[in-house]
């Protein structure tokens, strides 16, 4: 459900400050139909991070809301949203991320990373105050989460690194050198040629 706004709201987002001054009246205004359920909604933002649109994506229970990738960005494909920021509410009024909280952060960015439609931040509210994953260094965590980064991801990384150490070790040495960060036998032999008894045989400490 898409949330009319006026062009005095189409402003630039340029901190999670803008976000929830907006999102805040929202919230005031659909607590009057929906007080004790969770509201997801997702926000597109053009590439100067001027306002595009915000969409109600779901409705949920008092602690929980329904979430799927395609349909968030299947949304700021259409409206042509080149970034998104996530919003949702807690109506018990407590702050901190849950786990569920956490897993669809992670899962929307890996998604968008393949979609090319950056996830900027998730703002969980109330209607007195707001937490920012990105304020609190948690939006950079789950970046770097490889917990939803497809197979295919991994190896299309791995190549990346690997032409870097390519340039120093020869094909043994980078084999070490990618068992020593955890790659599995599989994944090595795809990207270095090598038979995966021989990278089976390679002795290394696995970084931990």
């Amino acid at each position: 459900m898409n949330v009319n706004l006026s062009e005095n709201d189409k402003i630039k987002i340029l901190n999670s400050d803008d976000l929830y001054g907006i999102m805040q009246r929202i919230l005031l205004r659909e607590n009057k139909i929906d007080q004790d359920r969770e509201h997801f909604w997702v926000i597109g933002l053009a590439n100067n991070h001027r306002l595009l649109f915000i969409e109600l994506i779901s409705k949920g229970t008092i602690n929980a809301t329904l979430v799927k990738p395609m349909e968030v960005f299947s949304l700021a494909l259409q409206k042509r949203a080149v970034k998104i920021m996530l919003v949702h509410n807690h109506p018990s009024g407590e702050l901190k991320p849950s786990e569920p909280d956490k897993n669809i952060t992670d899962r929307l960015i890996q998604v968008g990373k393949i979609v090319e439609t950056e996830v900027l931040d998730h703002l969980i509210i109330s209607d007195k105050s707001y937490l920012s994953f990105n304020d609190i260094g948690l939006l950079e965590e789950l970046r770097n989460s490889k917990k939803y980064v497809p197979t295919f991801e991994l190896i299309k990384e791995a190549k990346q690194e690997s032409a870097e150490i390519a340039k120093r070790n020869n094909t043994v040495e980078l084999a070490k050198e990618m068992k020593r960060q955890g790659l599995s036998h599989e994944q090595i032999a795809t990207i270095t040629g090598l038979d995966e008894s021989k990278i089976k045989a390679l002795k290394v400490r696995i970084k931990k």
